[in-house]
């Protein structure tokens, strides 16, 4: 999604109002990638499962047009940011369920993988502080470890308190869904 976006517009405060249907037509009819990300939270803060069908429509045919517009645009360009955008805008074209995987199941899917990125940091700053895992052994201790306080931070629980709960052998455990 970085490649399709030079910038992120600022996400309004949580407790501005929802924007109304008119408003989001409005937006996707514009072509705006962010008005499906708009769309997609606006039906998450609603308590809706999916994004109105028309809105959909719309914005997976201004998609689709942009990708269009772009293998056109940059079809025999030699240049190496040309050869780029032109890859750039056919993965688009060929690929655009995956693109808008965020629009059709807004719930599962999220805009970006920036919560995916936060949970391999960690990891990625041990191994360039220390070089490297110095055993297998070692390294899946450290996974558990964190992969544990990331479930127990999910379900709002102070990562401490579940440090100290797992020390004293009584391990907080998520409930069963």
């Amino acid at each position: 999604m970085v490649d399709l976006l030079s910038y992120l517009e600022p996400r309004p405060h949580r407790s501005a109002p929802l924007p109304t249907r008119t408003d989001l037509q409005d937006q996707v009819g514009k072509g705006s990638l962010l008005a499906l990300k708009t769309a997609a939270e606006t039906a998450i803060l609603a308590g809706e499962d999916h994004i109105p069908a028309d809105i959909l429509a719309a914005g997976v045919a201004s998609f689709r047009h942009a990708a269009l517009i772009g293998v056109k645009d940059h079809a025999g360009q030699l240049t190496p940011i040309g050869k780029k955008l032109h890859a750039l805008a056919r993965r688009m074209r060929e690929r655009i369920d995956d693109y808008l995987r965020f629009a059709q199941d807004p719930r599962r899917c999220p805009f970006d993988n920036n919560a995916a990125e936060r949970e391999v940091r960690m990891v990625k700053v041990r191994q360039k502080i220390s070089g490297a895992m110095r055993t297998l052994t070692g390294a899946e201790h450290f996974c558990h470890l964190r992969s544990y306080l990331a479930t127990a931070g999910k379900h709002g629980i102070n990562q401490l308190d579940a440090l100290i709960q797992l020390a004293s052998g009584r391990p907080w455990i998520p409930a069963a869904s």
